[in-house]
């Protein structure tokens, strides 16, 4: 593989290599969702994501723990952290308010299975869609998306691997829906040259 630059500019946004390099396909029956558990804060929110959250709570109320419930009657679903970051609230310092477990006790996340049920328009928050990719916004007014390494995700980087997945083609659909159509195609033909290269 050619060596690449470590950082790419495609558009506004400013890629880690990473993003054309790292392999990953989330796999579910290894990690059991974890990504929902682990970690100490919820996940990050944009504001208006705020209000899908609160406007999808009733389709997946019946999903949710009495706990996650009692979060949600006492603070909302939303807070901001110690960092000072707006994000889902959690129950016990740790589950996201809006997980839900399958019969196998897998975890999900309970807004997007409402989504795929065809229950809501919403599926989840972009920063939960767009993972392992963290974004943020720098003072120049672009933005930067950065690889995040976590343990509980190696099984979705070995099954990357055996696919040949990259990240940026694994998350095309989420890509496409936080920055456009037009500007994922760019993202593509930029893989295309600098992988060539």
């Amino acid at each position: 593989m050619p060596e690449l630059p470590p950082i790419v500019q495609v558009g506004d946004v400013l890629l880690s290599s990473e993003v054309f390099t790292e392999c990953f396909c989330c796999d579910l029956s290894a990690c059991r969702g974890q990504c929902c558990v682990e970690g100490d804060s919820g996940a990050p929110l944009l504001p208006d994501e705020v209000m899908e959250l609160e406007n999808v709570c009733n389709a997946v109320w019946p999903d949710l723990s009495a706990a996650a419930q009692d979060v949600i009657d006492r603070q909302g679903v939303a807070y901001t952290d110690c960092e000072g970051d707006l994000v889902t609230s959690i129950v016990n310092g740790r589950d996201c308010v809006f997980t839900c477990y399958n019969d196998e006790g897998c975890c999900l996340c309970a807004t997007d299975k409402a989504f795929r049920e065809g229950r809501t328009a919403w599926c989840k928050p972009i920063s939960c869609a767009l993972y392992p990719l963290r974004e943020s916004q720098l003072k120049n007014g672009l933005t930067a998306l950065r690889y995040h390494r976590w343990n509980v995700c190696q099984p979705a980087v070995q099954k990357g691997r055996s696919l040949q997945l990259p990240l940026y083609r694994y998350l095309a659909e989420p890509l496409t829906r936080r920055f456009g159509a037009a500007w994922y195609e760019e993202l593509c033909a930029v893989a295309e040259q600098l992988l060539a290269e």
